[in-house]
């Protein structure tokens, strides 16, 4: 009879899913230049930031082992790239069910959420690099509000990249600088946060979302607030470490910074093109830097097609910067 129920017992374990990472998530929010949980305890955000939920789903990745690869590859957050054109495509209904189903399986992974507008332009004029950008502020606030009530109170869920890259040409995109950029982004936040004020809201620095050299002096006006940038490899030439700090890297000493995008590819791999063709001497030099500062960060990208990618295929065969940053990841892990 022990034996029987013994063997009872260990086919219901069998039976039932994986919640080996199901545990809840704790709250994060902006303490100083940390981000930390509701123990008080500093977390710092590692991962990859993934491709747009459409795709992944119509490539029939959006699934348990996608985030279990992510997880496997010991990763913390991961990012959800969402572009306005496949969220009118979809239908927004059906698009925010992605959304559900993905910020669930990163929950059942122990892995926090940054959900990203994935726009390139100047959101003040509506002009942008690509029409699959295009957007317009009335539906970036839509969007913002219908986030902050689907997530309210759900931790994994924990970052709103509010913008992905703004651009600071000028030409036919119009004018925009921090001093514009600023009070927009500022305007956003308290139309979420009349809302739900306990998400951290990311505000993009300039040119591609790139510098964030005039935060210090003018921060964004906010709580909860931490700051993004994206420092490819040809963002800046070698050495790297004095343009970074100079450019962005000083603005951890005071704030929490997330690097949501980052990477390297060889010059004859598929898709290579400025500002990311590098090679290992870069993908040591930022994350020495990322380390020495504390600084998070999601690699770009968790996708064989969209690059620099991490691995080449669905068989999660690794690029080049796919195994210098899969094994970063897996050690920090540890």
């Amino acid at each position: 009879m022990k034996l029987f129920l013994s063997a009872l017992i260990l086919a219901v374990i069998l039976l039932l899913p994986d919640f080996t990472y199901a545990k809840k998530l704790s709250k994060l929010k902006v303490d100083g230049k940390h981000i930390v949980n509701d123990e008080g305890e500093v977390v710092r955000l590692r991962g990859v930031s993934f491709s747009d939920p459409d795709k992944l789903e119509k490539d029939g990745q959006w699934n348990k082992s996608y985030f279990n690869e992510a997880r496997n590859w010991g990763c913390n957050v991961v990012r959800f790239a969402i572009h306005p054109t496949a969220l009118n495509e979809r239908g927004w209904e059906n698009y925010f069910e992605l959304v559900d189903k993905g910020v669930k399986l990163a929950e059942e992974q122990g892995m926090y959420v940054i959900i990203d507008w994935h726009s390139i332009g100047n959101l003040n004029t509506e002009k942008y690099m690509r029409d699959n950008y295009t957007t317009t502020w009335k539906e970036t606030v839509k969007f913002w509000k219908t986030v902050a009530k689907r997530y309210k109170g759900n931790p994994t869920a924990a970052v709103y990249e509010l913008f992905n890259e703004p651009t600071s040409i000028g030409g036919d995109l119009g004018e925009l600088s921090w001093a514009t950029w600023k009070p927009t982004m500022e305007k956003l936040i308290d139309i979420i946060h009349e809302i739900d004020k306990d998400k951290i809201s990311l505000v993009a620095g300039m040119n591609w979302g790139y510098f964030l050299d005039e935060a210090i002096e003018n921060p964004v006006d906010r709580k909860n607030v931490a700051y993004c940038s994206h420092p490819y490899p040809q963002k800046r030439e070698q050495p790297w470490e004095t343009k970074w700090e100079e450019d962005w890297g000083h603005v951890a000493d005071k704030y929490p910074i997330i690097a949501t995008e980052f990477g390297f590819m060889y010059p004859d791999e598929k898709g290579a093109h400025i500002p990311c063709i590098s090679d290992e001497t870069y993908g040591k030099a930022i994350i020495d830097y990322f380390n020495k500062k504390g600084i998070s960060f999601t690699v770009w990208c968790f996708d064989p097609n969209w690059s620099p990618t991490l691995f080449n295929d669905w068989d999660f065969t690794l690029s080049k910067q796919g195994k210098f940053f899969k094994n970063v990841l897996q050690k920090m892990d540890k």
